[in-house]
This record gives C-alpha cells, sequence and structure tokens, in this order.
C-alpha cells in the first residue's frame, strides 16, 4: 500500500473514531426540536435517534411529527411528538414539560423553527416584517426561554438555526435578513450570558439544504408542487446537513456554518466586505429565495 494510500485510510478511520465517540456522547441524552416536521428539523430528528439520542419532535404539523416518531420507535429509538407553533405563548413551555415528563430531562434545545418573507422593504408592509420576526426571532426566543430552567440543570446546550444570510444582506429578502441577523446576535449575547452556568450555545449557519422553505410563501403557506429554483448542484441532503449540525452541537461549538458556499459566503463577509457588497449590489432587484 502507498504512503498515500495508508494516509487516506488512516484519516477514514480517524473520522469514523470520531463519529463514533460523536455518538457515544448523544446516547440516552434528550433532545427538543422545533419546526421537526420537514427539511433541516425532520433530519437532525433522524440523526438524533440513529445517534442513541430521545427526541422531542415539536411541530404545528401535528400528523408529520406523529408518524416521523412513529418511524424513530418502529425504528428502535425513543421519540415524542408534541404540537407546537413557536408563535403562540405556551405552546414551548408545554413542550419542555412534557419532555421533563417522559424523560426526565433536557440536555439540547434546538430552535429550528423558520420560513422567509421576500420582497423589496418598501414593497412589504409592516405586518410582513412583524410576521417574520413573530416566527423567526421571537420563536427562537421562546424556544431558549422555556428550555433554559431545564438546559442549566443539565449543563447542556441550545442551538439557534439562522442562516448565512445572517451575515448576508441582499436585495429582496430584507425581512429574512434582518430576521437572521438577529437570530445571530442572540446566540452571541446568550454565549456570554450563559457561558459560566456551563450552558453551551451554537449559532447555525445553513446554506442552501434540501427543505420546503423555498415552496413556502410570505403568509407561511407551503405549496407543494411548486420547483426548487436553486439548483438541485447546490443544494446540500438535509441528512447531510444534519450529520454536521450535530456534530458541532454535541462538540459544543460556537458557530456550524454549512455548505461550502455557506462558508465561502462568511468569509467575504469577515474578511473581504468591501467585495462582498458590490458583489450583493449587483444582484437582480427581483424577489430572491432565502437561504436554508
Amino acid at each position: 500500500m502507498s504512503e498515500r494510500a495508508r494516509a487516506r485510510q488512516g484519516a477514514r478511520s480517524r473520522d469514523r473514531g470520531m463519529r463514533a465517540s460523536m455518538a457515544s456522547k448523544l446516547a440516552g441524552r434528550v433532545v427538543l426540536i422545533t419546526g421537526a416536521s420537514s427539511g433541516i428539523g425532520e433530519a437532525l430528528a433522524r440523526e438524533v435517534a440513529r445517534r442513541g439520542g430521545r427526541v422531542v419532535l415539536a411541530a404545528r404539523r401535528a400528523q408529520r411529527i406523529e408518524a416521523l416518531a412513529t418511524e424513530i420507535r418502529r425504528s428502535g429509538g425513543e421519540a415524542l411528538a408534541t404540537p407546537c407553533d413557536v408563535t403562540r405563548d405556551g405552546d414551548v413551555e408545554r413542550a419542555v414539560a412534557q419532555a421533563s415528563e417522559a424523560f426526565g430531562r433536557l440536555d439540547i434545545a434546538v430552535a429550528n423553527a423558520g420560513f422567509s418573507v421576500a420582497g423589496r422593504v418598501e414593497q412589504l408592509a409592516l405586518d410582513d416584517f412583524r410576521r417574520q420576526f413573530e416566527t423567526n426571532v421571537f420563536g427562537a426566543l421562546r424556544t431558549v426561554k422555556a428550555a433554559l430552567p431545564e438546559l442549566k440543570r443539565s449543563r447542556g446546550g441550545v442551538a439557534l438555526v439562522g442562516s448565512v444570510l445572517g451575515y448576508l444582506a441582499v436585495p429582496a429578502v430584507g425581512a429574512y435578513t434582518m430576521s437572521k441577523f438577529a437570530v445571530r446576535a442572540l446566540a452571541e449575547t446568550l454565549r456570554a450570558e450563559l457561558h459560566a452556568e456551563g450552558v453551551a450555545v451554537t449559532h447555525v449557519a445553513p446554506g442552501y439544504v434540501a427543505s420546503e422553505i423555498r415552496r413556502i410563501d410570505n403568509a407561511g403557506n407551503l405549496h407543494e408542487g411548486a420547483p426548487d429554483p436553486v439548483p438541485r448542484w447546490l443544494v446540500m441532503p438535509a441528512q447531510t446537513a444534519a450529520r454536521q449540525i450535530m456534530d458541532g452541537i454535541i462538540a459544543r461549538r460556537a458557530e456550524v456554518i454549512v455548505t461550502a458556499h455557506g462558508k465561502l459566503g462568511v468569509s467575504l463577509s469577515r474578511h473581504a466586505p468591501g467585495l462582498l457588497r458590490a458583489s450583493v449590489s449587483r444582484l437582480p432587484r427581483k424577489r430572491r429565495i432565502s437561504e436554508r
């Protein structure tokens, strides 16, 4: 065997060992995921179960999360489905209470629920911005505040799913980018506030990942037959993203940026903001789709 082949084999062995260690760290731990009925949330639920974690599925579409919970249990995992709307006061608190009653603890909360409002600022009504922030920002905040007492007891972790557009302000998705900038700010604030109490905070910034978000209109209605406007080669499978995200959460990393184009965009925002602004200013002034 050549030296290069041995190096590749060694790298693969180390990767397998690292993933086995990550899986063992999640075994038996309880993970609450909002927006678990599709996309990244659904993939995260399957990933948690695959690694031996106990998963609490929280979303509005009760039938979907019940079906997913049944699938996980039939595969030998542990799952609880709890209908939850993050825009309603009290819903996330009930989900956390049910998780605690069923499993006795809560170790990780993933604030994943979200959707995208598209349109130029001058064309959108104030209610469009309110609706965007109610789900993406206040929904994340409700999740954090509901879960924190349990997470402090377990010295666990909270993950806030933002977006690469939490770094890049682009035309025609101002409401969405504003909300994701706010999610990033919330994550950074919480990280400083909770460090001494042993609660890890992970900001997740996906680029294009397979999900329904690009087929949901400004009112939050899903158009199932609508094609994904993003080229297939640019979209990361949700399960691949979920593996990367869970690796970061378990490792208690401050941030997980998902997809190569997402990492490039964030890098440009940090190290070449002038070049990025010049590029963004040349984007077409039409309704644009969101990341995730």
